[in-house]
C-alpha cells in the first residue's frame, strides 16, 4: 500500500479495533441481544469500507502497474487476482 491510504487504512483498523473490543465488553456485560447485532454489523461495515479502499489502492497503483508494463502474463496475473478476491466476496 502507499502512503495515504496506508495511514487510512491504519486508522480505520485502529477504529475498527476499539469497536470489536467494546462488543466484547458488551457480550461479558450480557448487554441486550439486537444492540450486540448491531454494533457486529457496524463492524462489517467499516471492514468492507476498508477493503474497498486497499482495493481501490491496489488498483490504482499494482494492476495501473502491470497495464503500464506491458507484461501480459502480469496483468493476467493481476486480472485474475481481482477476480478471485470479486468470487470469495460473493460467497
Amino acid at each position: 500500500m502507499h502512503g495515504q491510504a496506508k495511514a487510512s487504512v491504519g486508522k480505520r483498523l485502529q477504529r475498527i479495533e476499539g469497536q470489536v473490543r467494546g462488543l466484547s465488553r458488551m457480550v461479558g456485560e450480557d448487554r441486550y441481544c439486537i444492540d450486540i447485532v448491531t454494533q457486529i454489523s457496524a463492524v462489517r461495515a467499516a471492514l468492507r469500507r476498508v477493503e474497498e479502499e486497499i482495493l481501490r489502492d491496489h488498483v490504482a497503483h499494482c494492476v495501473e502497474g502491470a497495464i503500464a508494463s506491458g507484461n501480459r502474463a502480469d496483468q493476467r496475473r493481476k486480472v485474475a487476482e481481482l477476480m478471485d478476491v470479486f468470487g470469495r466476496a460473493e460467497r
